[in-house]
């Protein structure tokens, strides 16, 4: 399972050192956080995280909170712990965003049964990362990082970029970037598309340059260092 990044977060050590113990075991790469708001920082520093395991009782944030915002995000697979084994819990957990609820006491064996099955289960949905000197774009998450850190872009800011990166290389007209980020025919006024890509130019500080002005046509990305 190379290239498989878990993230665990619990606030017993015990507990972590267990299940992390028995996924390593599995060949998967295994990151700890002790509470929440640690979780969220490994999350949010961490874009090759493949599946996070959160215990639901945790001192700070507890996991119900982090699901929540992992789901703002991304929907990378998430799946809850808790000793409490009630079923209003795991309707809650669910209606997050968590795609598997495991109640404690649990067999680590069967622990790994559920990530490997979720793994494949969601093997399409698992993060696709765009990397790119000084930047990179989560495609699955909508998330884009400009030196480490994360830039806010626009729905339509993020398409417009990925359209562009899809076609890297490729001089684009302003009517083939209407009609595919649009998604409507070309009537008239094109300057949609350059003032959409002077605001992406500008939250991509230094990294702007890597879109490309075509003179009388439209516009390029491509990235020549």
């Amino acid at each position: 399972m190379s290239g498989v990044k878990i993230l665990i977060a619990d606030d017993e050590a015990r507990m972590r050192k267990l299940v992390s113990d028995f996924l390593k075991k599995e060949g998967y790469a295994v990151i700890e956080a002790e509470d929440g708001k640690k979780a969220l920082e490994l999350f949010n520093s961490h874009s090759d995280i493949t599946l996070v395991i959160l215990d639901v009782m945790m001192p700070g944030y507890d996991g119900w909170t982090v699901c929540r915002e992992i789901r703002k995000a991304s929907r990378i697979p998430i799946i809850m712990l808790t000793a409490r084994g009630e079923e209003s819990d795991e309707v809650f957990g669910f209606s997050l965003g968590a795609d598997e609820y495991i109640s404690k006491p649990f067999s680590p064996t069967i622990l790994v049964a559920r990530v490997r099955a979720l793994l494949r289960r969601t093997g399409n949905n698992a993060k696709k990362i765009k990397t790119y000197p000084g930047m990179e774009i989560d495609e699955s998450g909508r998330v884009v990082r400009i030196n480490g850190e994360k830039i806010e872009l626009s729905p339509k800011e993020f398409d417009l970029l990925l359209y562009l990166t899809a076609n890297e290389g490729i001089a684009l007209s302003r009517e083939q970037i209407l009609n595919s980020v649009w998604d409507y025919d070309y009537f008239g006024d094109a300057r949609t598309v350059d003032t959409h890509i002077k605001k992406l130019r500008l939250k991509m500080g230094d990294k702007g340059r890597y879109i490309h002005t075509i003179r009388s046509l439209g516009y390029k990305f491509e990235v020549s260092e």
